[in-house]
């Protein structure tokens, strides 16, 4: 809620007044300030926007944190350095042990592209920690022959991404490394709809079925096998149809009882939507489909009514979803 997510502001506004009081804190309420809200081009809310330098016109937007302690990291990696220099095997264990998830960047040839893709990317994704090393005692102990980003989760590396040389996209590592705040498939309700929605991978593809079927516990390791290839590249959701609380989004998707288990792909860019061609939901037809819609090869799905026989018999033609392509262009 947005009171909630004030508290936290302010939060890390009384914190960060004695570590850095350099940084300022403000809030605007827009409906009074029509001209500011016009200047900064505010369409949601709440909007963060991170003023450097007094530089008015290009400040930088702070998206999808919503915690006081995430916050005053991400303040913190934008004013300093936004990684910890690793120098020792017992360094990077302390790092990798002390939250649920850590990132490490290690780097046999520290002058080189990669290094400063990873520093943005540490910048951009401020829910976790980063380390880097350039050590060859450190590399050697995690097996690490190339630059190599990887994700811990727990203390156990769960994640390697070789960081190739030239500039990697950030964008990618940042989808890639924000999607290990979720789980590998994360069930949809009230409370991880907010997390889903802030991890910024814009294709979510939805598995939904009844959680207490006796096919269920087949379906889901299905899902999950799946899910392990894609992951960065589409975000895996289940819809429980038990859950009387899911009613909308079966709604919005003109999910039927009979239709169940179905899968769809939803672009939360474009809203469109793509229905998985095979009813068995099967590692093999799952990534069929994600490599079909990731190639630009789906059809795009249309909900609609069957055709009316009478549809062509009036002056005024009765158009659904199936024919209104035909008809119209």
């Amino acid at each position: 809620s947005s009171q909630n997510f004030s508290e936290e502001f302010a939060e890390a506004a009384r914190q960060l007044k004695k570590e850095a009081p350099r940084i300022q804190f403000g809030k605007i309420d827009v409906t009074h300030q029509h001209d500011l809200r016009k200047e900064l081009n505010i369409q949601a809310f709440p909007t963060v926007k991170f003023f450097v330098n007094g530089n008015r016109k290009d400040p930088i937007d702070c998206k999808g944190v919503r915690q006081a302690s995430v916050f005053i990291t991400w303040v913190k990696r934008r004013t300093g350095p936004s990684t910890v220099l690793i120098n020792s095997t017992d360094q990077a264990e302390a790092i990798i042990k002390a939250e649920a998830l850590a990132v490490i960047g290690f780097f046999r040839e520290p002058h080189n592209d990669s290094v400063e893709v990873f520093c943005e990317t540490a910048r951009d994704a401020p829910e976790m920690p980063f380390g880097m090393t350039a050590s060859e005692d450190v590399c050697a102990n995690y097996g690490i022959q190339k630059n190599t980003l990887v994700v811990f989760k727990k203390g156990k590396p769960v994640h390697n991404e070789v960081l190739e040389d030239g500039r990697q996209n950030k964008l990618v590592l940042v989808r890639l490394i924000k999607t290990f705040t979720l789980d590998l498939v994360t069930e949809y309700n009230i409370e991880t709809s907010v997390k889903i929605f802030d991890v910024p991978v814009e294709n979510h593809i939805l598995l939904f079925t009844p959680k207490n079927s006796e096919t269920f516990d087949a379906i889901y390791e299905n899902y999950k096998s799946a899910a392990a290839e894609f992951r960065g590249k589409i975000l895996f959701v289940l819809v429980d149809t038990d859950e009387p609380r899911n009613g909308r989004i079966f709604e919005y998707f003109r999910i039927r009882d009979i239709d169940v288990p179905a899968v769809r792909i939803l672009n939360l860019t474009s809203d469109a939507k793509y229905k998985m061609p095979a009813d068995e939901v099967t590692v093999e037809h799952l990534k069929e489909f994600c490599q079909s819609y990731l190639s630009g090869k789906a059809k795009l799905h249309l909900s609609s009514e069957e055709i009316p026989e009478d549809w062509d018999k009036m002056p005024v033609k009765v158009l659904v979803g199936k024919n209104f392509n035909n008809i119209v262009f």
